[in-house]
């Protein structure tokens, strides 16, 4: 599992420097302040290869640095050091074999996967070990529609993709597809089942079958389903096409597979309505749980979001024994990181307003204005008011255009326009 990460001339900061909790990881913060970055530059120290673009220095860093820390099988590691190498462009490794994470995989918020098995992509040569691999890839990378379709590398046919595999385990009744009904109904709602129906043929010429899912409005094929089941659904897929050819690979190699995981999902709330959002990461737990058949096997979740209602999913199982929110804000002109930023809010509105979101109200923009200017004239501050906001009438008016009958704001607001109130005043 990853452990430390320390970066100097690199990112959006000049330096930073984070530790990870064993089991679960949330990064927050502004857009812009390096969250998708962090988790780039994680899949990188994991698996020593880049899901994209490489990170580039700074634009005024003279030196580059990357360094982490991995816990293997039995222990922590060394600390990895690479300086990046401005005349061949490129952060160089030394030729050790590192320590090995077990299964990584890397949901990005385009769409696309990438995934790491160390039975398949793990030192492409190792005397000690017997291997000695050219060819193989150093990870299997997944655009939006590779997902779909299959994936060649090398010239070689290394994933169906999710529309040939699914119908394949569906029509054998293997165990892949018993897994994937169960991996699909933990990452889906109550309401709305992720239920498997029968293949069935879409458009004229296809010469196969599509998978589709049962719904209460009748059957729908897999590729017509909504943006938010859709990614939902392929990473079902690609947490069992892993682990089931992470298992294959082990006993071809007559070696037993890892047990350990590491998963990182860049904002898991894309395209999820609400109720979906508030369920989707403790259910992405729930459903690692289904592919493991040891009770010592480790899963390591990095995330990042932008969604209150992802935060409030977690309080229920939150332990900062094993968890850590991790959170990214602009000081003084550069990007700090603050640990340990835990604690329980309640709702999603009051996760809005804490010190993670930092929202004033949650509320519109213009509603918070005309709020905070009936609070500066309730209390007397006339330089606090604005312009077009200046008089109890003016304020009146706007509060009446933009707040509901039943906000609790009124009662404040009500009681200060009582006479009494204005006596007071």
């Amino acid at each position: 599992m990853l452990r430390k990460l320390k970066l100097k001339g690199v990112g959006p900061s000049p330096s930073l420097a984070l530790e990870l909790a064993v089991r679960l990881n949330v990064l927050t913060g502004d857009n812009g302040v390096g969250k998708s970055f962090l988790l780039d530059i994680a899949w990188w120290a994991l698996t020593r290869t880049w899901a994209s673009n490489p990170a580039l220095p700074r634009d005024n860093a003279k030196k580059a640095v990357i360094s982490y820390v991995l816990r293997g099988k039995t222990r922590e590691a060394e600390a990895v050091v690479s300086t990046y190498r401005f005349s061949e462009q490129q952060w160089p490794l030394k030729a050790k074999r590192p320590a090995m994470p077990g299964i990584v995989i890397y949901a990005r918020v385009d769409g696309g996967f990438s995934v790491w098995d160390p039975a398949r992509n793990y030192w492409r040569s190792a005397p000690s070990l017997g291997v000695d691999d050219r060819d193989r890839p150093p990870a299997y990378h997944f655009d939006n529609q590779s997902v779909w379709s299959g994936l060649s590398v090398n010239g070689k046919r290394a994933c169906e993709g999710l529309i040939r595999d699914w119908v394949s385990w569906q029509k054998g009744n293997d165990p892949e597809f018993h897994l994937l009904a169960q991996v699909l109904e933990a990452l889906s709602v109550p309401e709305e089942p992720l239920k498997v129906g029968p293949p069935q043929r879409v458009r004229l010429g296809e010469g196969y079958d599509t998978p589709t899912i049962a719904t209460s409005y009748g059957t729908v094929p897999i590729t017509h389903a909504s943006a938010g089941v859709r990614r939902a659904v392929a990473l079902a897929y690609l947490l069992v096409w892993a682990w089931r050819e992470h298992r294959l690979a082990s006993e071809l190699q007559r070696r037993r597979p890892d047990h350990r995981l590491v998963l990182l999902i860049d904002e898991p709330e894309t395209h999820l309505h609400p109720k979906w959002q508030r369920l989707f990461v403790p259910a992405v737990l729930q459903a690692v749980k289904a592919l493991r058949e040891s009770e010592s096997a480790e899963t390591q979740l990095i995330t990042s979001t932008h969604a209150p209602l992802v935060l409030a999913s977690l309080e229920p199982l939150f332990d900062p024994q094993q968890d850590d929110l991790l959170h990214l804000e602009v000081q003084g002109g550069r990007v700090e990181l603050r640990s340990g930023m835990w604690a329980k809010q309640g709702d999603a509105d009051a996760w809005l307003t804490s010190d993670v979101f930092n929202l004033e109200q949650a509320r519109s923009r213009p509603a918070e204005i005309a709020i905070e200017a009936a609070e500066a004239f309730m209390r007397g501050d006339r330089e606090a008011l604005s312009e077009g906001l200046r008089t109890r009438e003016q304020i009146d008016e706007e509060l009446r255009r933009l707040l509901p009958a039943h906000d609790p704001f009124w009662a404040r607001w009500l009681v200060s326009r009582s006479p009494r109130g204005r006596r007071r005043g």
